[in-house]
């Protein structure tokens, strides 16, 4: 069911899982997220997905989407499950744990160079937020 109260980015901030949205909520939230990108230096982004497969394809399209350089692995999971995946773009390399109890969707922490400024955490998005542009 689509969550028709969402209507900004911070509307999403005190979600457990990300709520489905309609074509026209996710060009909404697209626009004002590219807004912070725009003036971020550097990301962090966490997935909670039902798979580490599913989150690893995630940040594939996150990246594309992005234009950002391939993260590497540094870890992953052996065993099948939900998974908590973060990645940290300055770095350029993404830890995966199964992690369960979690809900699913997609947090992007925009990150400064300076110190002065806080990080921002946006979302959760929902898993299919990069996927295409409708």
């Amino acid at each position: 069911m689509i969550d028709s109260e969402i209507s900004s980015l911070n509307d999403l901030r005190m979600k457990r899982s990300a709520p489905k949205l309609n074509a026209n909520q996710k060009q909404a939230l697209r626009e004002e997220l590219y807004q912070y990108i725009e003036n971020a230096d550097w990301f962090t982004v966490g997935i909670m997905a039902p798979s580490y497969k599913l989150a690893s394809n995630i940040l594939k399209e996150l990246e594309s989407q992005l234009n950002w350089h391939s993260m590497k692995v540094a870890s992953h999971p052996n065993d099948e499950g939900p998974v908590f995946l973060k990645a940290n773009q300055r770095t350029g390399v993404f830890h995966a744990r199964i992690e369960y109890g979690l809900g699913e969707g997609i947090l992007l922490s925009c990150q400064y160079n300076e110190e002065d400024k806080d990080a921002q955490t946006l979302g959760p998005l929902p898993l299919d937020f990069f996927k295409n542009k409708s």
